[in-house]
This record gives C-alpha cells, sequence and structure tokens, in this order.
C-alpha cells in the first residue's frame, strides 16, 4: 500500500457488480428504493447474478431487500441502508485516495 493511503477497500463492495448496485441505490434521491427490474437494467445484470450480489449486499447489512405481494406475482424493492451509504462512501475515499496518490507522484 502506498504512503497517504490508511484505508483498505472494502471486499464487499469492491465487486464491479456490487459496487455499481450501490452506486444506483446512493443516487436515488430521498433514498428512495429501486425496484428490482429497474435496477437489473441499470446494473445490466441477469436476474440470478443481481439476485446472488443482492444476497452478499444483504448478508453484510449494506441493502434492504423487501418483497411486496403485485397481484400473482411479487415486487422487489432494493434500498441501500446506512451501513452500507457509509461502506459505499467510504470505498470511494479509498479509490480518490489511490487517484490524489498516484496525481501527488506525477509532479
Amino acid at each position: 500500500m502506498s504512503p497517504g493511503i490508511n484505508e483498505a477497500p472494502d471486499e464487499i463492495v469492491h465487486q464491479s457488480t456490487r459496487l455499481r448496485i450501490l452506486a444506483a441505490l446512493d443516487a436515488e434521491p430521498d433514498d428512495a428504493p429501486l425496484d428490482f427490474v429497474r435496477l437489473k437494467s441499470v446494473v445490466e445484470a441477469t436476474d440470478g447474478n443481481l439476485g446472488a450480489h443482492l444476497t452478499t449486499l444483504e448478508k453484510a447489512g449494506y441493502v434492504a431487500v423487501d418483497k411486496q405481494p403485485v397481484g400473482k406475482r411479487t415486487r422487489t424493492l432494493v434500498s441501500i441502508t446506512s451501513a452500507g451509504r457509509k461502506a459505499f462512501l467510504g470505498h470511494l475515499a479509498f479509490l480518490k485516495a489511490i487517484v490524489d496518490q498516484a496525481k501527488i507522484g506525477e509532479r
């Protein structure tokens, strides 16, 4: 690890699909949840792939998954938790520190 970079990456957030999931959820105004179908489209994942990553994020406490009956189907809503937002922003700070360190090294 380079001098000046004190934080370690969050290995749960670090995986690219999970990073995109948290970024999409963090971008929602007023902490609004995203529908599974919309999130799948934004993240460009398959049902199974998104479901597996959401399970990992939910077990970590980073997202909340709410299943609501709608007629004969179920609507799945996903929202970021405060722990998830903290982990996401911490990971962004880690990445920014790497970029900032690289810029210092260019001088």
